[in-house]
């Protein structure tokens, strides 16, 4: 499927949801629309794996009067009837093709024929099929994973008629509106992300929680994936393992995956963390979206500042998790409350704790301590990160000191939903083989909308603002005018370890220099050349007889 056809099956959907959801709040209904269009990909996508497996014994000839007469709305429900005795074989060796099982009944084939028929059993059987997918479908823990998911909201009907009808309505048209699309793992999975967007859109500074736009994630999954050492050579071939301990919705995550996999490279396993269950949910759906299996990556729901997830809790420095790259775009300038047990982490004991009124320091320190000597760390932080004093500043300073700093990159003002606010990105290592930073000041680089800034497309073969953003961290300059200088340590030091972007690219434009002697000179000229033209004039004048100027 083009880009263009999967940008028209997300507008479709999202047309479907802004006509339906009526006085709801686009939040709640989003978590609505995401979990059916969840529910279509694994059933469509496990049906076509029954398929394969039962072979010429699927019954898909069926014709429909004889599954009226069965009382079955599947092909695989009548398998079901048939074969009782072969059902826990045939889920287990279902478990290992695809490591997951859907009950005949809770297929979205099922589901759409119960919203068509106006059947009373909708809301029930919906119910029972995502508890079913959260407990039992997959090998690996999925608890919870609706739990967000009110079928008996008041926000969908009074009574539970109304409740069913409205179900049945919003599942009729979520079917019509992906009839005519191709099913595939990358074509959902995109409209899944596009539907993310566009409820991000919606939401305003909500939408911090669960969204990075993508043509920032993009920036900060391209700059992880090239080589850490020498980005000229550029992409890794291999990252064994990806971490985003603030991954919301868990876009950047799978960004970072496309951009290895595109280039024919391999990703082990990717993990995330977030503390929001409404977000933690949609970034375990997306992940299954995108194709990727249960044991392909690892989403944790815990508080990232206290460190709860026990897998990033072991104190033998052998047993250490570490990671090839480190992504993340964590809630800006959070209050939290540092305490002396915090003091001796083994995350902040080298560095001091960040303030109570901004925790960037502490999340950058979080991610930093799990990243791999040869790995490379993004981080999208508000630029105060930069310049602020006390605490902030001694952090600052060990890092540079440290040489552990690579890259400052400047990003335009009203890039997210959350935020007007111009941010920054840090790129962070741990065997840097560069004695300096790089200064990149993008931030007149955009283009200007209505409610939101974007960076710009290319044009007439220039590269866009993406581009030249990721090719000047690649390249690494000495410098580019109004845009991107390499500083050297001795230099930020007398600026007193201060990173304020402008100290060290400003894009002003320098005044015109006026040589006055000059300006004066050409005065003189200039005046001298009138007199000479006025009294020739004026010759002219006194020989045709008229009164002179």
């Amino acid at each position: 499927m083009t880009q263009k056809e999967q940008q028209q099956l997300g507008k479709t959907l999202w047309n479907i949801a802004d006509d339906l959801r009526g006085a709801m709040n686009a939040d709640d209904f989003r978590d609505y629309m995401l979990s059916f269009l969840f529910l279509r990909y694994l059933s469509y996508n496990y049906e076509e794996s029954t398929k394969k497996e039962l072979g010429k014994d699927y019954p898909d000839d069926t014709p429909q009067d004889v599954m009226s007469k069965l009382k079955v709305k599947t092909p695989l429900e009548i398998w079901y009837k048939e074969n009782p005795t072969d059902i826990e074989d045939f889920e287990k060796q279902m478990r290992r093709k695809v490591h997951y099982v859907i009950k005949p009944q809770h297929l979205w084939s099922n589901i759409t024929e119960l919203a068509r028929t106006q059947n009373a059993e909708l809301l029930v059987t919906l119910e029972d099929g995502f508890r079913y997918i959260e407990n039992e479908s997959f090998e690996s823990a999925f608890q919870g994973l609706f739990s967000e998911i009110n079928l008996n909201s008041e926000k969908l009907g009074k009574t539970s008629t109304e409740r069913n009808n409205k179900l049945c309505t919003i599942i009729q048209k979520i079917a019509e509106g992906i009839a005519d699309f191709s099913s595939d793992s990358d074509t959902l999975g995109d409209a899944y992300e596009y539907l993310i967007g566009q409820f991000a859109a919606g939401s305003g500074k909500k939408a911090g929680e669960f969204y990075t736009p993508q043509q920032i994630s993009t920036i900060l999954s391209e700059i992880v994936t090239l080589d850490s050492q020498n980005p000229t050579t550029g992409k890794k071939k291999k990252l064994d393992k990806v971490l985003d301990f603030a991954c919301g919705s868990g876009s950047l995550l799978l960004n970072v995956r496309k951009r290895i996999k595109d280039n024919g490279g391999t990703v082990g396993k990717i993990y995330g963390q977030e503390n929001n269950i409404t977000t933690y949910n949609l970034a375990r759906m997306n992940m299954l979206l995108h194709g990727m299996k249960d044991t392909e990556f690892e989403i944790f729901h815990g508080d990232t500042l206290l460190n709860q997830w026990d897998m990033l809790n072991e104190m033998n420095p052998s047993k250490k998790m570490e990671f090839d790259a480190v992504v993340a775009n964590p809630p800006f300038s959070l209050r939290w409350e540092p305490n002396d047990t915090l003091a001796e982490d083994f995350r902040f004991k080298s560095y001091g704790l960040a303030p109570k009124s901004a925790a960037d320091f502490a999340f950058l320190l979080h991610g930093f301590h799990f990243l791999g000597k040869e790995g490379t760390m993004a981080i999208i932080l508000p630029h105060g990160v930069l310049f602020r004093g006390g605490t902030e500043e001694r952090i600052r300073t060990k890092l540079l000191k440290d040489n552990n700093i690579d890259t400052v990159i400047g990003l335009p003002s009203n890039l997210f939903y959350s935020t007007g606010i111009p941010v920054c990105i840090l790129v962070l290592k741990k065997c840097k083989k560069e004695d300096d930073v790089l200064f990149i000041n993008a931030s007149e680089h955009f283009e200007k909308g209505k409610r939101q800034n974007t960076l710009r497309e290319g044009e007439n073969g220039e590269p866009n603002d993406i581009q030249k953003i990721v090719e000047t961290y690649q390249n690494r300059p000495e410098q580019i005018e109004r845009y991107a200088r390499r500083v050297s340590m001795e230099e930020i030091e007398k600026n007193g370890y201060n990173l304020n972007i402008s100290r060290y690219v400003s894009t002003s434009i320098d005044e015109v220099k006026i040589d006055l002697k000059e300006v004066n000179a050409k005065l003189v000229t200039i005046n001298a050349c009138i007199k000479t033209n006025t009294d020739k004039h004026n010759e002219f004048l006194e020989e045709l007889g008229l009164e002179t100027i």
